[in-house]
């Protein structure tokens, strides 16, 4: 019998009760079993660079102890690295320390867009490019999945900033939605087939990605294909029997018992019929007795082979930014000063639900010194050691970055600087030696007002637990460094495109930029940018000859024109005709390799091309559309590099004849001066009111805040009865002293809505009482007021 045939037999014996809780988890991490008919529970855990499987007392933020694994570096180091072997090989060892636990399906890969740098999870994420994310994500998907174990692609969708993240509403026109927002998750769900699928917490265009039918089962299902589980995230779920209607399938985690009963009541009453809520428990079933064949007992992994894998994904995802008079590699047998904390204590992963318990920890400081180099070490903290130091030495390496209270899951940047501390190290040590390079540890873009002063930039990134390692097989030359940047890094926070429309504080967060996010705005306004996408050097020449294009394929032959040995990332970009009727960016990433070449060796590249490559999404026919015209194909080191271009004449579909007036179906705002374009009426693109703001006088519901409470004397009550829970579950004695958790905790519980609340306090404040709550608040009288807080 199959998988299928088994789920159907066993969905087929079970009560309309049964069926109700097999929808929503059995506890944190675990889906519900049915021990009368021998169904299997299955065990989830965080990812995605890493295995976060808690042991013990159990949070979905990462504040309690997890089993020891590989932390490998996160996504927006490894995106560096625009290799996709590296992010399969790294999948492939996750998925077997996923087997070694018994977890049958890991959180993740995340794939939502960069829209803008202040994003506190970005770390999380690969790119502000759909393309490369998408490819990326195919990989670690093929490698985790090799090994039987599923994993939960994520977060679906338009999930670009934390910020009342669990309630804001991302107003997303329909081409930026379809071309950047969801061509990612469109790329993993084809080619790689995860098995679940995790919807975001916000809303997409006023409806909540937990009952967003057209997102979940229109287009997930409907135009990709995708068979498996679409699993909420943690608390996500607004209205459960909406939820199922819509194509959601588990609820995590459990809501005790609550809205199983909602459920078979809605069922019993004809609000939900029962065939959909089989077809849910039929896709659990199969996931369940999938991941039952797959989970083999005493399975066991190489720790050390994984930390070499660790080390080499830090290595090849360094990005070189500035090199001048070679001051990398350290010269043989040279002094070299080596400042600042990061340096002995790295920041290696962002915080929050990914947070890996590392196996072991690297230093860069201690792997140099390994490396035979003479290292010296302050901590920078001293202005006159730090120069002083400096001065003595050969050459200086600064370590520098964003501390793990800059950047987090649940609270976004406000802006690109470093520590004001850091800054100053840096610009001392230089003073003192010219022969300084700076190293930075940080998920995202950071401002550098001391770029003129230093001779060599490496930025690391977050670079895992064996960081220190790969760090110094760079800087010694052991290996030269071949990442380059997935996402541009900006000269001033006005820049961005989304400047203005991020992160306000307003819960409609308006994508006015449209599709002109990262370097599709940049390079079309031709803006100066500090770094951009896809650069990054190396220490030896690679020089490109031979290209052709057509339709369908493009080559390139590469070679290394230098005196070592070293990988280069060659990017193919596809620009729109000159004449073209409708917007586009100046040029899009449509492919990309990276090859390995020794001293002299040429080899040729060759991409392949397809409709899609210069295709747009028309909103009047709600499908991909190729206008017709002649192309530009472009091969480039860099998005700003074009090494080499041809013309490519392209038949069109027919859609020109529709094309009238297209370019006013988006509403655009940039920062001044980069485009002229129309503001077309919002309302009347998409043919509705904007999604209503906050304001004080609207009465309070379970979407509610503590921020919205908070203004009635309940609501001050409430708050800090509440705290007091979510204090206990996210209280950690090995992280009190860790100011990113209180961060976190402090942004994650104001800027939840109510009805969370029900589920992350343990029975303590179920839905009844939580009612009860705002009845009180919006004005009316109720006996047992004070005994219904002595409950709580």
């Amino acid at each position: 019998m199959t998988i299928t045939e088994k789920a159907e037999t066993i969905v087929s014996e079970m009560t309309l009760a049964e069926k109700a809780s097999l929808c929503s988890g059995a506890d944190t991490w675990h889906t519900q079993g049915l021990a009368r008919l021998d169904f299997p529970s299955i065990m989830v855990a965080d990812g995605p660079h890493g295995l976060r499987k808690q042991i013990g007392r159990t949070d979905n933020m990462g504040v309690n102890i997890s089993a020891p694994a590989t932390c490998f570096p996160p996504a927006a180091t490894t995106a560096n690295s625009f290799d996709r072997g590296l992010l399969r090989e790294i999948g492939q060892a996750i998925g077997e320390e996923a087997l070694a636990e018994q977890v049958s399906v890991v959180l993740g890969p995340g794939v939502n867009i960069k829209r803008s740098p202040l994003c506190g999870r970005n770390f999380e994420y690969f790119s502000e490019d759909p393309f490369l994310a998408g490819e990326l994500a195919v990989s670690i998907i093929d490698g985790i999945q090799s090994q039987g174990i599923g994993v939960s692609l994520k977060h679906f969708a338009a999930n670009s900033q934390e910020r009342f993240r669990m309630i804001g509403d991302s107003v997303v026109d329909e081409r930026a939605l379809r071309e950047i927002y969801l061509a990612a998750f469109e790329a993993a769900v084809r080619k790689a087939k995860p098995q679940t699928v995790m919807c975001s917490y916000n809303k997409i265009n006023g409806v909540f990605a937990s009952e967003n039918r057209r997102l979940l089962t229109d287009i997930l299902r409907g135009e990709w294909g995708f068979d498996g589980v679409v699993v909420s995230d943690w608390n996500a779920v607004n209205d459960r029997v909406a939820g199922l209607l819509a194509g959601l399938d588990l609820e995590m985690p459990a809501s005790g018992g609550y809205n199983d009963r909602i459920v078979a009541r809605a069922v019993r009453q004809g609000g939900l019929p029962e065939e959909v809520l089989n077809e849910s428990a039929r896709r659990l079933a199969r996931l369940a007795l999938k991941a039952q064949e797959s989970l083999t007992p005493d399975y066991s992994f190489d720790d050390a082979a994984h930390h070499a894998l660790a080390r080499r994904a830090q290595s090849e995802s360094a990005v070189l930014l500035k090199n001048d008079g070679g001051v990398l590699p350290l010269a043989a047998g040279a002094s070299v000063a080596v400042i600042g904390e990061f340096a002995k204590r790295p920041r290696y992963q962002g915080a929050g639900s990914s947070r890996i318990n590392p196996l072991k920890l690297d230093n860069a400081y201690d792997e140099l010194a390994a490396l035979g180099v003479d290292v010296k070490y302050a901590d920078g903290s001293d202005p006159a050691e730090t120069a002083e130091l400096a001065a003595s030495c050969d050459a200086v390496l600064v370590f520098a970055g964003l501390p793990d209270d800059y950047e987090s899951e649940g609270f976004d940047r406000t802006d690109l600087n470093l520590p004001d501390s850091h800054n100053a190290m840096i610009s001392a040590a230089a003073a003192a030696n010219p022969n300084t390079a700076v190293i930075l540890q940080c998920g995202a873009p950071v401002l550098m007002p001391w770029r003129e002063e230093v001779r060599g930039i490496l930025l690391g990134g977050l670079g895992g637990q064996a960081g220190g390692g790969g760090l110094a097989d760079i800087l010694t030359g052991a290996q030269s460094p071949s990442g380059k940047l997935a996402e541009s890094y900006p000269l001033a926070l006005e820049d961005t495109p989304c400047f203005g429309n991020f992160s306000t504080g307003d819960l409609s967060v308006e994508y006015r930029e449209s599709i002109f996010v990262g370097y599709r705005y940049y390079d079309t306004a031709k803006r100066p940018i500090a770094f951009p996408f896809g650069f990054g050097l190396s220490y030896t020449e690679f020089e490109y000859s031979a290209f052709m294009a057509d339709e369908n394929s493009a080559s390139v032959t590469v070679t290394n024109a230098g005196k070592i040995a070293g990988a280069e990332i060659v990017q193919l970009y596809v620009s729109g005709p000159s004449d073209s009727r409708i917007y586009r960016a100046a040029h899009e990433l449509k492919g990309f390799d990276k090859v390995f070449l020794t001293p002299g060796e040429s080899r040729t590249i060759t991409f392949e091309l397809n409709p899609r490559s210069f295709s747009y999404y028309n909103p009047k026919t709600a499908a991909w559309a190729v206008e017709g015209g002649t192309y530009t194909v472009s091969v480039a080191a860099s998005s700003r590099d074009i090494r080499a271009s041809a013309e490519v004449e392209i038949t069109g579909d027919g859609s020109e004849s529709i094309l009238e007036d297209l370019q006013n179906t988006i509403y655009y705002s940039v920062p001044s001066g980069a485009f002229t374009v129309p503001d077309a009426d919002f309302a009347a693109v998409y043919g509705q009111e904007l999604p209503q703001r906050r304001t004080s006088g609207e009465l309070f519901h379970t979407n509610s805040t503590l921020v919205d409470v908070s203004v009635t004397r309940i609501g001050r009550t409430l708050t800090k009865i509440i705290s007091r829970i979510t204090n206990k579950i996210y209280s950690n004695p090995e992280n009190n002293e860790d100011e990113s958790f209180r961060r976190m905790a402090e942004a994650t519980i104001m800027e939840t809505p109510l009805r969370a609340f029900g589920m992350m306090s343990g029975g303590v404040l179920p839905p009844a009482r939580l009612e009860g709550l705002l009845l009180i608040m919006n004005g009316k009288r109720l006996r047992g007021l004070p005994k219904l807080f002595r409950r709580i």
